[in-house]
């Protein structure tokens, strides 16, 4: 188990981790222009959400196992391809690579986790993972910061690969192999439905990404989304005709799958709002270093392994405990929202624990929720859902973040952090009310 939740980490952390390299980048000899540095940023990002549902039910199809160790070498080679890179071109795509990479990684581990645990043990190995899976974010922000402050920016790349190499061999040697589904329960390859879903997810993505760039009215992002939408309603149509889709878009008819989605969103939504925010608040308010910045969100890592194992015993009551963990995320977030240069660290670190203990408590009810709505053959492409609503919500998060920032800048950085946490705060508590009504019951399925 340690080794699949290290697998996830890595692969979370990478998201996170570049933003802290982004000075050392846009002063680098690869001389990026503004929109080489955001794509930088987001190839890993629209590659990993965009192909974490294809990835999933190809791990199904022909293995979890060998998926995981072929996403560990895609992400490896990625990792090399930026490390290597002498153009931005390269570097953006070394990203995507390892983006693609981190795709396969993230379904396999859940489901194998799933697969091998008795099931009086599955809440409680689901804790672990989603522990990861929120540690990834908080992991990369420290190891960002540190080497942003004494390393090179191609230090970040070429420590994947000595990691990478050692948890493939770490999975060899260690991970079991699952069944494989075969017949009719296996997922079929449905290159066509693969292709739409694929190009709406990256399409939606695209315009959720460049939207504080271009603004959400500008042509460009209007085109995206209406590409998105076209793209997966065409996706509908087609899986919904076909004897052997994807998968089946009716597996949204569940109740609890569509709470433990919405919610799985609404958490990520507020994290990573909050480390958007968060090392700009500590450098540009407080006059922290890169590193210091780092070590100071450490705080939110207490509730993340403490209450995730207490969690797993009441995850047979999803509604109290989901609801109640997103209510706190947001509670968290609007106390964060009041700290200026003045504020304590002490009392926004008490912030950050409440934050903490909420994603800590409602993580694994929700992700179990969306896992186990699907039958058990299909556990990779239940942990690709729910891995998809986790990118999709992070990226509205730094997209909806950043386009408050600049509508606030005349008023300075705490003035936007302010209105930028708020709004988000208020939407992780109406989702916390929406994901509360959503749950049919402690144990409804439908």
């Amino acid at each position: 188990m340690f080794t699949l939740c290290a697998c996830v980490l890595v692969a979370q952390g990478m998201v996170a981790a570049i933003n802290l390299l982004v000075p050392q980048l846009s002063s680098s000899g690869l001389h990026l222009s503004p929109s080489e540095l955001l794509w930088t940023v987001d190839a890993y990002v629209i590659a990993f959400a965009g192909l974490l549902i294809p990835a999933g039910a190809l791990g199904d199809r022909y293995g979890r196992k060998g998926a995981l160790l072929c996403g560990l070498g895609l992400f490896a080679a990625g990792a090399a391809v930026s490390a290597l890179a002498a153009s931005p071109a390269v570097l953006i795509a070394g990203r995507g690579v390892s983006g693609a990479g981190a795709a396969l990684v993230m379904p396999a581990t859940l489901s194998i986790l799933m697969r091998v645990a008795p099931p009086e043990h599955r809440p409680r190995a689901l804790a672990s993972w989603a522990l990861a899976a929120g540690l990834g974010g908080l992991a990369g922000n420290l190891g960002g910061g540190l080497i942003g402050s004494y390393l090179p920016w191609r230090a970040l790349f070429w420590a994947m690969l000595p990691l990478a190499a050692l948890l493939a061999l770490a999975v060899a040697r260690t991970a079991p192999r699952t069944d494989k589904a075969v017949g009719t329960a296996a997922p079929a390859l449905d290159p066509l439905g693969t292709l739409l879903l694929t190009g709406g997810l990256v399409a939606l993505l695209f315009g959720i990404i460049e939207s504080p760039m271009h603004g959400w009215t500008s042509a460009r992002i209007l085109t995206a989304f209406a590409a998105g939408a076209v793209l997966v309603a065409l996706f509908t149509a087609h899986a919904l005709r076909s004897r052997a889709p994807l998968f089946d878009p009716r597996v949204f008819a569940s109740r609890r799958l569509r709470a433990g989605a919405l919610g799985t969103a609404a958490s990520f939504f507020g994290l990573f709002s909050l480390f958007y925010v968060n090392s700009q608040y500590l450098q540009y308010e407080k006059g922290y270093g890169a590193a210091r910045a780092g070590l100071a969100i450490v705080p939110l890592t207490i509730g993340m392994v403490l209450v995730p194992r207490l969690a797993a015993r009441w995850s047979h009551r999803p509604r109290p405990v989901a609801g109640g963990g997103l209510l706190l995320i947001g509670l968290g977030l609007l106390g964060a929202s009041t700290a200026d240069a003045t504020t304590p660290y002490a009392l926004y670190a008490c912030w950050l624990l409440v934050i903490s203990v909420g994603g800590g408590l409602s993580m694994p009810a929700l992700t179990l929720s969306v896992v186990d709505s699907l039958p058990a053959h299909q556990a990779g492409l239940g942990s690709g859902l729910s891995t998809s609503a986790r990118e999709v919500g992070a990226a509205l998060g730094v997209a909806v973040t950043g386009t408050v920032l600049a509508a606030h800048t005349p008023g300075g950085f705490a003035g936007g952090m302010e209105a930028a946490l708020r709004t988000v705060a208020l939407v992780v508590i109406a989702a916390a009310a929406l994901v509360a009504l959503g749950y049919g019951g402690p144990r409804s399925r439908a």
